[in-house]
């Protein structure tokens, strides 16, 4: 079984942009990969609780 992201609501998101929590993308751990078109983004959050995208 495949567990999907989940979307939250966050009060004054501007214009109902689709709004996910990073650690749902990751699921239990601490990275996700993020396929945008042909290319892989690999998503980290880091011990300090900050976001680390690259390619």
């Amino acid at each position: 079984m495949t567990l999907q992201p989940k979307t939250i609501e966050i009060s004054n998101a501007a214009d109902n942009l689709p709004t996910y929590d990073a650690r749902h993308l990751v699921l239990d751990g601490d990275q996700a990969r993020i396929v945008f078109e042909d290319k892989v983004y690999n998503l980290r959050i880091t011990r300090a609780g900050k976001l680390i995208l690259t390619k």
